[in-house]
């Protein structure tokens, strides 16, 4: 019997043939501009061609300022759209299907790159977090309008949706979070208030690109700081994002601030079932309120996992990240039947070579 995780299922238009998702993952291979070159593209044709059953690309800035770091996908200018449409078009051509990641770095925004002053909600003075200015409400506006021209470029390009990104302490996670987010106006406070912006965002976003074609955000499940997003929190402004119209919610934790275990991409190999699912209580809190479908991330690792959370309801979708850095042709592996574990041993040796401008790729593979 085929297992439910190779299943047809829809997200809106968007038709998947099964649900393993690549979650999206810094790829350091962009042009200085933001452009896609074919090394790239070439890079989501591998994962198109190894079975995953959702593309989503790595972070993509929505404007200038928001560029979080070197080598980044840009989706911010109209010159950018030839060569996402190459990319779209390659990947559809392998098969596949694809989104694009629509981001804004806020506060940990690349300034020696973008020229930018960087800005967030409240400017917080803290031990690893870079100095920013406070946004003004025009600032917001102008992010708010930038999400949804990014949205109408990606649509515009081929791509099959796009994915929010409101997780990892970039900008729309700093204004979720209380520990980012001190304002005292209609932006701070509240939970509901802290929601506005990504509310705005989303709202934006469905403008752009109409009522039929997938829009989805990724957040976090908590915040793992002191006075951070909790799962309280998480749980209320996933309910707001149903009530707006959210396709699809994939969960995360963790930012750029908490290190460690706690960090965004946290090192260490979960090397027993026990280990996997870093936010499984979390995920299934959201299933007993939230009907929207729920792509969970976060240390899973193997075969049996995947379908057990499937299979129980936890998670709609399976998104993995650096287990398809290591192993493109992962999920082809398991519908063939050889189901052992990942070989990823999650740590973190992919960021050597895209911290030197190298690309993605595993070093273990050139060993």
């Amino acid at each position: 019997m085929m297992s439910e995780l190779f299943t047809e299922t829809h997200i809106k238009s968007l038709k998947l043939t099964n649900r393993f998702l690549r979650s999206a993952t810094w790829e350091g291979m962009a042009d200085s501009d933001g452009s896609c070159p074919s090394p790239l593209c070439d890079i989501m044709v591998q994962l198109a061609v190894g079975g995953v059953g959702l593309i989503i690309t790595g972070h993509a800035y929505v404007s200038q300022e928001g560029q979080a770091g070197p080598w980044q996908i840009g989706i911010h200018r109209d010159e950018m759209v030839p060569g996402l449409t190459r990319m779209a078009d390659a990947v559809h051509g392998a098969g596949g299907k694809i989104a694009v990641q629509l981001a804004h770095a806020g506060c940990y925004a690349y300034t020696g790159i973008t020229g930018c002053e960087a800005m967030g909600p409240s400017g917080v003075e803290a031990e690893n977090v870079p100095p920013s200015r406070v946004m003004s409400k025009e600032d917001i506006r102008s992010v708010v309008t930038a999400f949804g021209k990014a949205a109408a470029r990606a649509k515009q390009a081929g791509f099959d949706g796009v994915q929010v990104h409101a997780a990892h302490g970039y900008l729309l996670s700093e204004f979720l979070s209380p520990f980012f987010n001190r304002r005292t106006d209609q932006y701070g406070g509240p939970v509901e208030n802290r929601a506005r912006l990504l509310l705005e965002v989303l709202h934006s976003v469905r403008k752009a690109v109409g009522k039929d074609y997938p829009v989805m955000v990724k957040l976090n499940s908590e915040d793992f700081i002191t006075g951070g997003l909790t799962v309280d929190d998480m749980l209320r402004v996933a309910e707001l994002l149903q009530e707006a119209g959210v396709d699809a919610i994939e969960l995360s934790g963790g930012t750029i601030f908490a290190s460690g275990r706690f960090s965004a991409i946290r090192q260490g190999d979960p090397d027993t079932p026990d280990k996997e699912v870093y936010y499984r209580l979390a995920a299934e809190r959201f299933k007993q309120r939230v009907s929207v479908p729920l792509m969970l991330v976060g240390g899973i690792r193997s075969f049996a996992v995947a379908e057990e959370l499937v299979g129980s309801g936890t998670a709609d979708y399976i998104s993995l990240c650096r287990p398809l850095i290591r192993e493109p042709g992962l999920i082809n592996r398991w519908r063939n039947g050889d189901r052992q574990r990942t070989t990823c041993l999650s740590d973190n040796s992919c960021f050597g070579p895209l911290r030197k401008g190298e690309g993605l790729f595993c070093p273990l593979d050139r060993q």
